[in-house]
């Protein structure tokens, strides 16, 4: 059974920073890329961040520079480093993990969720 569980979230206030966590667990074969998504209320879930295998990383427009996207391939791990955080950042984050997991001697591939974790920037 493959799993996704983000970390991290909370209350911050305006310029203030944040890290987010998310672990994969399962037997995981390979990760082809993991991402951070976000969905604020009333707006669709849009990409935040996202490494791929080879570590090329891509950013919306909005949070270059300001976030940082990092992962343990190890520990099967993904963060996001968030600075100078605004009020328009408060959302859900999601962590989509892509990939080749097995189960039970079979291949499957994955593209899992988690279960989300709120970020809310208010003074």
């Amino acid at each position: 059974q493959v799993q996704v569980v983000e970390s991290g979230g909370g209350l911050v206030q305006p310029g203030g920073s944040l890290q987010l966590h998310c672990a994969a667990s399962g037997t995981i074969l390979r990760l082809n890329s993991m991402g951070w998504y976000r969905q604020a209320p009333g707006k669709e879930r849009e990409l935040v961040a996202i490494i791929a295998s080879g570590g090329k990383t891509n950013y919306t427009g909005s949070v270059k520079g300001r976030f940082t996207i990092s992962r343990d391939i190890a520990k099967k791990a993904v963060y996001l480093q968030m600075n100078s955080l605004k009020p328009e950042d408060t959302a859900v984050y999601y962590c989509n993990v892509k990939g080749v997991y097995i189960d039970n001697d079979l291949y499957y591939d994955m593209d899992h969720w988690g279960k989300g974790t709120l970020v809310t920037v208010s003074s």
